[in-house]
């Protein structure tokens, strides 16, 4: 289907890898006279004042000329509630509860480009009915160490992943008239000094593992916004790198929209302005007009030391995201939008269950049977615990979240009875930093056991006929503002769930967390477990569904579970979180399961691991023939079954391995995926596509990616490990 945004001409289409979306940014010259026009009958002042906040979340329009004030809100899995314009506090708004998603990790873990394009369909509804220009979202770094408390507001370890999910994300969302902002630009990937810390990262591993998500969703869905990061990079902060912003996003990618500071981002003002930044966001000077893009913007333009054609140029990109959002037009403009709909509602759900990952299964405990059991125990603190409200920016005024617990009172109640034990305290307070977060926060833990509780869930899961432990981590330890100091579970939760699987043979563990954990005594102990993640206002129902068998968890890892955290290449080198406020990246493009796989490493769960209640079976995998060139597409065709009892879905992964490279490159790397859903019995033909431009690498000294003649394998797999059938290829 096509459909106009404004000037964007947005064409969405089905390939190998799912939904794609291709734009095509050609300025309209009416567009263009427009914008001309209206900058030209404004003064200085009213220009500048188009550059910077006049409130938390508002930019100021010019009335006048019938430009409206600029709205903005956090937002990468739900609408934020109200602020305060002029303070971090909640404006106490009764209308600005919000559908909550899945949170980012738990979104990637879906594998699932048209979920993901329907997630922004709905984001975007509900930023229009609360008028919100700008929705400041996705997130996209990479999850470089499982230590990074904002793990669970990203999607993953693999860019590849990542950038075919937010294209549709960010396409669905601005098919609604609200602009995406995409965030942090560029490799943010800590929050320990994330405000002062100086990353330095080669130029491969910049092009290859930190940017393709960022690259794809400008190039590939039109991004309207970028985030620009708080830390460095190379020396130069993110807000002001002239190398980050105008070589490489507005230079190479031709990006044209608002480049913005996160939130206090900005160092200066002349540094900043020509390097590219457009818009200076949430700084905490009382007054407005003493921004680093307010008065010292237009006394640097009096002064020589800026022209005014450069002030004109971010004037420039503003109206024309607003023009492409239809903000200057609003009879043209997407309805007023709709929150917290039944459908709203029931896209939630289907986000939540096609996140939950089944790690192990043993002897087929799962699904459970419920006409053959009589009781249930329900154990652990995130059995009744919300993570709507954690987590800082990433905060959701849900109208409501189904627990665990209540999802299976509501699901099961009148089938078995249901017993339910805290199981373990959380004794963490997680105490938030200066400025709403933006200085960083930390977190008290107690540690410790509370054996009373541990006393209670042994009693209540030894009289019950299967024991159903909520374990994991919580919004003290997934946060904005501070890494984690260990990967341990708190709270005495491995001896909690050692106890229980001794007393009660049939223990399920459910994960909820957004980063990884150690997994090991969990591991050999459970015989069954589930990843659950902070899974949106549907969790609960979520939880019982897949439990129970009346849905089949299709969910697959996005991120790697290691024995240690000394496996992690950042950890391994000792670069983690840096050293005298700068962070080498030596471990250089082996991050995740690149590096697992080259070291010859085994780990808990690898990357892309996800089982079934059914079974699914590969044939017929063969390429569309043997020899390609380089403007070729490698065509990758097979045929999937599903040869059990339940209706499934399997998520068909592609990796690649050059066989002869004249650089070091991973053993082998994820270049498509198509996640398909099956009847028991029902076969699908599958057809994957891959450019031969996607195998290459990027040769730094020609600076371009390159694609070297020689043996390419192609492997089909269900996971990193496991690989179900390759072939050789060969590009002249």
């Amino acid at each position: 289907m096509k459909k106009w945004v404004g000037c964007l001409l947005v064409l969405l289409v089905f390939t190998g890898n799912g939904l794609y979306a291709q734009n095509f940014y050609e300025k309209d010259p009416k567009v263009e006279k427009r914008i001309e026009n209206l900058i030209k009958r404004m003064t200085l002042k009213e220009k500048v004042g188009m550059l910077h906040g006049n409130s938390k979340f508002y930019v100021s329009g010019v009335p006048r000329l019938g430009i409206p004030e600029w709205s903005l809100s956090d937002g990468p899995h739900g609408v934020r509630a109200e602020i305060n314009r002029h303070d971090w506090a909640y404006a106490g708004w009764t209308n600005d509860s919000a559908t909550y998603f899945p949170t980012g990790t738990a979104f990637a873990a879906a594998w699932n480009p048209e979920l993901a394009y329907r997630r922004g369909e709905v984001l975007g509804e509900e930023a229009r009915a609360r008028e919100k220009d700008v929705l400041l979202g996705p997130g996209v770094n990479i999850i470089r160490s499982p230590l990074n408390g904002r793990n669970f507001e990203y999607m993953s370890e693999d860019p590849f992943l990542s950038a075919r999910l937010a294209v549709p994300y960010i396409q669905g969302l601005q098919s609604r008239d609200v602009a995406a902002s995409v965030k942090h630009y560029a490799l943010n990937n800590q929050e320990t000094e994330r405000t002062t810390i100086d990353v330095y990262a080669s130029e491969r591993a910049l092009r290859e593992i930190y940017l393709p998500a960022f690259k794809a969703a400008v190039e590939e869905s039109g991004a309207l916004t970028v985030m620009a990061a708080y830390n460095k990079f190379r020396g130069e902060w993110c807000a002001e790198n002239t190398y980050l912003v105008r070589d490489i996003l507005k230079g190479e990618y031709g990006f044209d929209g608002v480049y913005l500071t996160d939130w206090n981002a900005a160092h200066s003002t002349v540094k900043s302005a020509f390097a590219g930044l457009d818009l200076e966001m949430g700084t905490d000077i009382p007054n407005y007009d003493d921004w680093y893009f307010a008065n010292p913007l237009i006394e640097a333009v009096e002064r020589g030391e800026i022209p005014e054609s450069l002030v004109d140029e971010k004037v420039a990109n503003v109206l024309r995201v607003m023009i492409r959002t239809n903000v200057l037009d609003p009879k043209k403009r997407f309805n007023q939008g709709s929150i917290n709909t039944p459908e709203h509602q029931q896209e939630a759900y289907q986000s939540a269950i096609e996140a939950v990952v089944l790690l192990k299964n043993e002897n087929s405990l799962l699904p459970l049977d419920l006409n053959k059991i009589n009781s249930v125990a329900v154990i652990g603190d995130n059995a009744t615990r919300k993570h709507s409200d954690g987590g800082l920016s990433s905060e959701i005024k849900a109208l409501y979240e189904i627990t665990p617990l209540e999802g299976i009172r509501n699901r099961w109640g009148d089938k078995v009875q249901v017993n339910f034990a805290q199981g373990y305290e959380k004794t963490s307070t997680f105490i938030e930093g200066a400025n709403n977060g933006q200085s960083a926060g930390y977190f008290t833990d107690g540690g410790g056991i509370n054996e009373q509780l541990l006393d209670e869930a042994i009693e209540v899961a030894r009289n019950s006929d299967v024991a159903l432990i909520f374990c994991g981590l919580n919004h003290d330890y997934d946060t904005e503002s501070f890494d984690k100091l260990y990967m341990d579970l708190p709270y005495g939760q491995v001896k909690l769930i050692q106890e229980i699987s001794k007393v009660n043979p049939n223990t399920v563990v459910i994960m909820i967390a957004g980063s990884p954990v150690d997994m090991v005594a969990t591991s050999i102990v459970a015989p069954a477990i589930l990843w659950g993640w902070f899974n949106g206002m549907e969790a609960g129902h979520a939880f019982a569904d897949v439990l129970s068998g009346v849905a089949n968890p299709s969910g697959k890892m996005p991120f790697t579970i290691p024995y240690s955290l000394d496996q992690i290449p950042a950890h391994a080198y000792n670069n983690f979180p840096g050293r005298k406020g700068i962070v080498n990246y030596d471990e250089d493009i082996l991050v995740g399961y690149r590096w697992f796989d080259t070291k010859n490493q085994p780990v808990v769960y690898p990357f892309g691991h996800g089982l079934s209640y059914t079974d699914f079976l590969f044939d017929n995998f063969m390429t569309d023939k043997k020899e390609y060139g380089q403007e070729d597409s490698i065509h990758v065709l097979f045929t999937l079954s599903n040869t059990g009892s339940h209706r499934g879905a399997e998520v068909a992964q592609i990796y690649v391995s050059d066989v002869d490279a004249s650089v070091l490159r991973p053993v082998k790397e994820l270049k498509g995926f198509r996640k398909v859903f099956l009847n028991p019995g029902e076969s699908e033909a599958v057809e994957i596509t891959i450019p031969v431009a996607e195998l290459g690498f990027y040769d730094e000294t020609q600076k371009r990616f390159v694609t070297e003649p020689g043996e390419f394998i192609i492997h089909i797999a269900t996971s990193a490990e496991e690989i179900k059938n390759s072939l050789s290829i060969q590009v002249k």
